[in-house]
């Protein structure tokens, strides 16, 4: 039976009522967030899995369909966001331009770093260059969103129109507010990592796992982004299955840290244990010598209770406080000579693990001075941490 006019703008080809279009919109949605994750993201900018063209292109097209960003310039924003992360030159630090205008305005700062072509130019190397990619994906960008909203009326009316617009509205919505803006303003910390990242949630099923925002920027190039036994990672469940159809290859994955038991002294197992764990080494530090240190200062009275922004500010010197809380967290720092001594203590680690010497002896020469001074401390804590760091080594593959 032909379709009325006035059934055809309100239902489309396909009649179907909100129901069925809610299911489609989760359906289109999740690919857009798949698309993004595996493909621009984990693939494509870090390099953690290959897909095979055909999936590959399936995930180009769906982007360049659904949200006409380009593929060589999002994956080059993206690495000048870790290469820069939480400086001036950060294309979207809620630190430096504000979590209100990264969170609203996500998009308008996406459009400023895509001006900036030499940036694109130096971050963008590596990613398809092929006669479809030039003359359509990238020349006719804008196409993609504007042939969807076609499809998108004749087969579902007005209806179709409406769900369009949450598609547009959803990568921007998403991706560039809540994972650029919250991802580096709210949430939990596994890894103290030299900048913000935050995982908002230990199960990252809605946005595809970017929720796992902190881990990833502990490490950058894994492509599984659940690194807690109690973490849900969706995209790399995507990204098995696939490989168990042979249509995905994983490359990088986080190595598993072991704690090897009485070794004497750091050798060069422990170094490159360090070197791709520098950031629990912190954390560890942070969490087994500081923070029991700080708790019993106070319980002691030797030091008032300090405010939770002023605790957290403890982490990395204060790093992201104002200068009158660096300068108040600092005066409290000096009131207790215990806690001095171990953030002086940490400073060195930190120093030695971000010295990335290009002699690995001097390196591991200097590491062990560090632990022969920490043993020498008398601070128990600070040596039985010591003692734990020495045995780091990395799990086997």
């Amino acid at each position: 039976m032909p379709v009325s006019l006035l059934d055809f703008l309100s239902g489309g080809l396909v009649q179907i009522g909100w129901i069925g279009i809610a299911v489609y919109l989760l359906i289109a949605t999740q690919l857009t967030i798949f698309s993004v994750t595996l493909y621009l993201h984990r693939s494509l900018a870090h390099r953690g899995v290959d897909f095979h063209p055909a999936i590959a292109h399936v995930f180009r097209f769906w982007t360049w369909l659904t949200t006409s960003m380009i593929a060589r310039e999002w994956a080059a924003i993206h690495r000048k966001h870790h290469a820069k992360c939480e400086t001036e030159e950060d294309p979207h630090s809620p630190m430096f331009k504000g979590i209100g205008n990264v969170f609203w305005r996500g998009v308008e700062l996406y459009r400023e770093a895509r001006a900036d072509r030499a940036s694109i130019d130096q971050y963008g190397k590596g990613c398809p260059d092929d006669w479809i990619e030039r003359k359509l994906y990238t020349r006719w960008a804008t196409m993609g969103p504007t042939v969807l909203l076609f499809i998108m009326f004749a087969l579902f009316g007005f209806k179709g129109v409406a769900a369009w617009a949450i598609q547009m509205a959803w990568i921007p919505f998403w991706a560039a507010g809540v994972v650029n803006g919250l991802g580096h303003w709210w949430g939990y910390r596994n890894f103290e990592t030299s900048d913000t990242a935050t995982n908002l949630s230990p199960w990252g099923v809605w946005i595809g796992g970017e929720e796992l925002h902190n881990n990833h920027h502990a490490f950058p190039s894994s492509a599984k982004f659940a690194l807690r036994k109690w973490e849900f990672d969706i995209g790399w469940a995507a990204i098995k299955t696939l490989e168990k159809f042979g249509l995905a290859k994983v490359l990088r994955v986080a190595p598993s840290l072991d704690i090897r038991p009485n070794i004497p002294m750091p050798d060069m197992e422990t170094m490159k244990a360090l070197l791709a764990h520098r950031f629990q080494a912190m954390t560890d530090f942070h969490r087994r010598v500081l923070k029991p240190a700080m708790r019993e200062e106070i319980e002691a009275e030797t030091v008032q209770k300090l405010p939770r922004r002023l605790r957290k500010g403890l982490v990395d010197d204060g790093r992201w406080l104002t200068p009158e809380s660096r300068a108040q967290l600092q005066a409290w720092i000096e009131a207790s000579p215990r806690v001095q001594a171990l953030v002086e203590h940490r400073r060195r680690l930190a120093a030695v693990l971000e010295a990335r010497s290009a002699n690995a002896t001097d390196s591991l020469h200097r590491l062990q001075e560090w632990c022969r001074e920490a043993e020498a401390s008398g601070i128990r804590s600070l040596q039985e941490f010591a003692g734990r760091l020495r045995g780091y080594a990395l799990q086997p593959a």
